[in-house]
């Protein structure tokens, strides 16, 4: 792993606030997400890009955007990880305040760190985690919608479980998501749920909600939400890792009988019969076997069909 952090070290002051991109071979989309950063009304910020590997020409990329300039930018590069290792990376190399996460593929709105550094300034506080904001598309659409105006804060999980859907940017304090366990690293496998931090942090810390769009997403065709029977296929550790954190983080038995569904599927997959002596949720894994079986060989079924179809 190297970085080239030489503009950042010219910064006189430290900002408050880290956005932070993971990439991989996204040389063709990064442009949207640097210009974008480029047209903040404020600068209260630095840019981290970890290029997990790329092969596409990523690093004279960032360092010609580099020698421009015209934003403050640390870039590191490492061998591919996946997601989760280059959010590892990231969260052990910033300094600053507060954080958030912009996908390769993603952009923020002109005057977006303006609204976390203005709302953060008003209402920052040790007893909360950070804020947490709304995603939308490119069309200005709010996705999955606002949060009610009765709730000030939340967790993340408690947002969903109060009937909330659709992704939403999370920013958070540096000093309380460091103070987590990093993701693990499987051997041969590139996935593990983001989300196996924030449950951590949703059982100690709450959120301040912000109203306001803070990223405009662009999925795409070779993102993760696209892929998810190839990703549960290719990386069952990472997600029986992921599911048994889950059951011991989630309130509702519905959930707990999907999760543990999930984590009987997965381990069918690696081929750890030891699953049940392993699960935190012993019983409920017990009644999920059948439920994990049928969702293994559908897994398996579609991983098939998908490599039929992309075959011909």
């Amino acid at each position: 792993m190297d970085g080239r952090n030489s503009n950042v070290e010219q910064a006189s002051a430290m900002p408050l606030l880290t956005v932070f991109t993971p990439a991989y071979n996204r040389a063709h989309t990064l442009p949207r997400t640097y210009e974008s950063l480029c047209r903040q009304t404020c600068r209260d910020f630095c840019w981290l890009v970890i290029d997990d590997g790329s092969t596409d020409g990523t690093r004279a990329l960032v360092e010609n955007w580099m020698a421009e300039s015209r934003i403050l930018i640390n870039y590191i590069y490492q061998e591919n990880q996946g997601m989760h290792g280059a959010h590892n990376t990231a969260y052990a190399n910033i300094h600053t305040e507060l954080n958030v996460c912009i996908d390769s593929d993603d952009w923020m709105p002109d005057d977006a760190v303006h609204k976390i550094v203005t709302f953060w300034q008003q209402h920052s506080s040790d007893k909360v985690a950070g804020i947490i904001g709304l995603d939308q598309t490119a069309d200005g659409t709010v996705i999955g919608g606002r949060f009610p105006d009765e709730m000030r804060q939340t967790t993340l999980m408690g947002y969903y479980q109060a009937g909330g859907s659709g992704d939403k940017k999370l920013v958070y304090r540096t000093q309380v998501i460091q103070g987590y366990p990093e993701y693990p690293l499987f051997e041969g496998e590139k996935y593990v749920g983001l989300a196996y931090k924030y449950m951590l942090i949703d059982k100690q810390y709450e959120l301040l909600t912000l109203n306001e769009p803070l990223v405009t997403v662009d999925y795409q065709p070779d993102g993760s939400s696209y892929s998810m029977y190839h990703q549960y296929w290719k990386n069952p550790r990472g997600f029986a890792f992921f599911r048994k954190t889950e059951m011991v983080c989630t309130p509702s038995l519905k959930r707990l009988f999907v999760v543990c569904t999930h984590y009987v599927s997965s381990s069918i997959m690696c081929r750890d019969w030891r699953f049940l002596e392993q699960s935190p949720r012993k019983l409920m894994t017990f009644v999920a076997i059948p439920s994990g079986i049928a969702l293994y060989l559908f897994i398996r079924h579609q991983v098939k069909r998908n490599a039929k179809m992309n075959f011909k």
